[in-house]
């Protein structure tokens, strides 16, 4: 019997992930810097105590700081999520909002570790996924908030052709369990603590105007689109940093009070300069950002919060 065998993981139901692109790339008219990143994810969950067993014990985040009705965690005291409760929320089906967000682990020996502990602890998974520019692994949580666990091919692999070779092909499970020497030895240390927020892949109304909003305001690259259904846009060449499709939102409204839904997603500027450009864009279209503690907060077309800050 092979290591892929033995180590055949749990497949739970939860959001499937198609991305699969037969897909065209386009220029921004505007150029975001490339050093942008993707900063806290917050969401709203039914129960904390439920995710918080969830998001240690399954996907391996740390505990970093917790209230009576919020919690953040990450990895090497660096927030990556941030949980707030609201009672008997309801998952969000049916609304735009979050379709996931996505772990980015530096090494692929840290994928395949994470995908032995998936099952040797039994944690569901809802997808295993090669799409060329990486290798990627699909979960849902208690609250059906999709996540990815995945890492980047080396960039020289695929930069400069993310439009005509991103794709979804089944994960070779027994080459990636091979990394490890011992696939079912010791108990999981948690993620990496150079783990990242790799992208946030949203849930949109429509295509045409987000990526007028993400291209044309933020200044994202389209490094990759399917027509109406999706589009994946990035800083600096990434494969991307924020994917939309409209899968199952076509023409949605945003998720209601009540629901377990995304809070908002963090874009980290560069610098003060790069926050200025930006914010200019925005107010010029219409879609100046809102002063809040946390940041400036914008929303997208289909009412999709970000939160934009400087590191």
């Amino acid at each position: 019997m092979s290591a892929g065998d033995q180590l055949e993981p749990q497949l739970g139901e939860g959001p499937q992930d198609p991305e699969e692109l037969e897909a065209t790339s386009g220029r921004a008219s505007a150029e975001i810097s490339a050093e942008t990143s993707l900063g806290e994810v917050h969401l709203v969950v039914a129960e904390l105590a439920r995710s918080l067993e969830y998001y240690t014990a399954s996907v391996g985040l740390e505990l970093l700081e917790q209230e009576a009705r919020r919690a953040t965690l990450g990895v090497a005291g660096r927030p990556l999520l941030v949980l707030v409760e609201e009672t008997g929320a309801r998952v969000a089906f049916g609304h735009t909002g979050l379709y996931h967000f996505a772990l980015l682990v530096p090494r692929r020996a840290d994928l395949a570790r994470w995908l032995a502990h998936a099952a040797r602890d039994r944690v569901s998974l809802v997808g295993l996924s090669d799409h060329f520019v990486s290798e990627a692994l699909y979960l849902s949580d208690p609250d059906s908030h999709g996540i990815e666990i995945y890492w980047d091919r080396p960039r020289e692999v695929w930069e400069g052709q993310v439009a005509e070779r991103m794709t979804t092909l089944p994960l070779d499970v027994d080459d990636l369990i091979g990394e490890l020497e011992q696939p079912g030895a010791g108990e999981y240390g948690g993620l990496p603590a150079d783990t990242v927020m790799g992208h946030v892949h949203l849930k949109v109304a429509a295509i045409p105007e987000t990526v007028e909003f993400y291209r044309d305001l933020l200044g994202f690259g389209v490094m990759a689109q399917l027509g109406a259904q999706a589009a994946f846009l990035g800083a600096g060449g990434y494969h991307h940093h924020i994917g939309a499709n409209t899968w199952e939102s076509a023409g949605a409204a945003p998720p209601p009070p009540g629901t377990a839904a995304l809070r908002h997603a963090t874009i980290v500027l560069s610098d003060e300069a790069q926050r200025d450009l930006v914010v200019g864009r925005l107010a010029r279209g219409g879609r100046a950002p809102e002063e809040t503690s946390g940041g400036l907060l914008v929303r997208d077309p289909s009412g999709n919060s970000l939160v934009l800050t400087v590191a």
